[in-house]
């Protein structure tokens, strides 16, 4: 009997006893909490995609300044800046080239072929004066019964080539393509007047070739006057008169016949 007592002894002996349970006690209620502080932050954190207010996000920086005083971004100045760079752009008008200030100049010495022509507003290639005077010139015609369009426009282009041509080889300095298009078509203007008096009365006449040959002067005096003023040609205004002559010549045929 007593051997069975020592041999239950021996059989259930071991090394736990009751400080290792409570530490096993403190360790698993220590996991347990932190099972639990890490369920609580997951469910405190929305699920992607879900709305969420402001207040449950997480904030990666904190506010520093006060109220009705908010603290110095660069981001929100440079956004400024560009903003206010709005107001300091020039007017489309004047991005596409259309000043009429310089159209009204252009027009008042076209007109008076005694005025001394300014050589920096009549080298700008300005082509809405021009292409207004083309446009009533083929509208004065076609109330007279002249479809004639297609000529004023090739008649044009054929003529501002050759001037260019032609101006290129007399001037040192040179000129562009679209100079010499402003010059010659601002200097159409006196056509248009002669195309409208062609709808008040026939210009089949004497009194209509007289009218038609101080038409062709006008328009090649003041051609010539702004060539030599913007090209600095001084003493070659009869040799550039002439070609401009022929040139306006045939717009008052168009005209006339």
């Amino acid at each position: 009997m007593s051997n069975f007592e020592q041999f239950q002894i021996d059989f259930y002996q071991s090394n736990y006893t009751i400080d290792d349970q409570e530490e096993g006690d403190n360790s698993y209620g220590s996991n347990k909490n932190l099972c639990g502080s890490r369920k609580s932050q997951t469910a405190e954190q929305p699920p992607a995609g879900a709305f969420a207010p402001s207040e449950m996000l997480p904030s990666s920086q904190n506010y520093t300044g006060q109220i009705l005083q908010p603290t110095y971004n660069p981001n929100t100045l440079s956004h400024l800046c560009y903003a206010d760079g709005f107001d300091e752009e020039p007017p489309l008008l004047e991005e596409l080239g259309i000043n009429f200030k310089h159209i009204w100049q252009k027009t008042l010495t076209v007109l008076n072929p005694m005025k001394p022509a300014d050589g920096s507003i009549m080298n700008e290639t300005d082509l809405t004066g021009p292409m207004v005077f083309c446009l009533a010139l083929g509208a004065t015609l076609l109330l007279a019964g002249k479809v004639h369009f297609g000529y004023v426009y090739g008649m044009s282009a054929i003529g501002c080539l050759a001037m260019h041509a032609l101006l290129n080889l007399m001037s040192v300095s040179g000129v562009s393509h679209g100079c010499v298009a402003s010059v010659l078509g601002y200097c159409l203007l006196p056509m248009v007047i002669l195309s409208s008096s062609a709808v008040i009365f026939s210009l089949q006449g004497t009194l209509g070739t007289l009218l038609a040959l101080f038409i062709i002067g006008w328009c090649s005096l003041s051609a010539s006057k702004i060539f030599t003023s913007a090209l600095a040609m001084e003493g070659q205004q009869l040799l550039i008169a002439y070609p401009c002559a022929l040139l306006y010549g045939l717009f008052a045929l168009l005209t006339v016949f």
